[in-house]
């Protein structure tokens, strides 16, 4: 299912193509691909769950603000699926501001949502972009994210 994910995101958004509405011609696309029918409907579901998140004006996961220097502390499934590494980027993701407490809550119902036995950091880094990239006012935190992804550090990091 993230490998459809990921192809979407690569072929179709991140390249700018335009997006096609009709799901059977996408279906098809995919199945011509070399996608299985399955896996091609949980990842147009996941990916219908994600803009259904950007569907209201209210922010779905919190009822008040959280002010700084509070943790999110993460349920034991959450803990099975995002190793401390991954939780770690999490933070520094909120730290430079790149997710804020609602678009880190998106990211971690998508990444749970993910249908996979195994995930990992660049899995989660494109999980990150793929959610921002539906946020509506996140440009510039999609563009801060695709630098952490795309660009190669330059000398030693201190």
């Amino acid at each position: 299912m993230f490998d459809i994910l990921m192809y979407l995101f690569e072929n179709l958004v991140h390249s700018e193509t335009e997006i096609r509405v009709d799901q059977d011609e996408l279906t098809d696309e995919l199945i011509r691909a070399g996608f299985h029918h399955d896996e091609i409907y949980k990842a147009l579901s996941w990916l219908e769950k994600l803009a259904a998140l950007q569907e209201t004006n209210t922010t779905p996961y919190l009822s008040k603000p959280l002010g700084n220097g509070v943790n999110r502390i993460y349920t034991h499934e959450e803990q099975m699926r995002l190793d401390v590494e991954a939780q770690g980027f999490m933070l520094f993701l909120e730290q430079v501001g790149v997710l804020d407490a609602s678009t880190r809550e998106m990211v971690l119902d998508r990444v749970m949502e993910i249908d996979a036995s195994e995930f990992c950091l660049e899995d989660l880094k494109w999980v990150v972009l793929m959610v921002l990239f539906n946020v509506p006012g996140k440009e510039n935190a999609y563009a801060q994210m695709e630098e952490l992804i795309f660009e190669e550090a330059e000398g030693p990091l201190h």
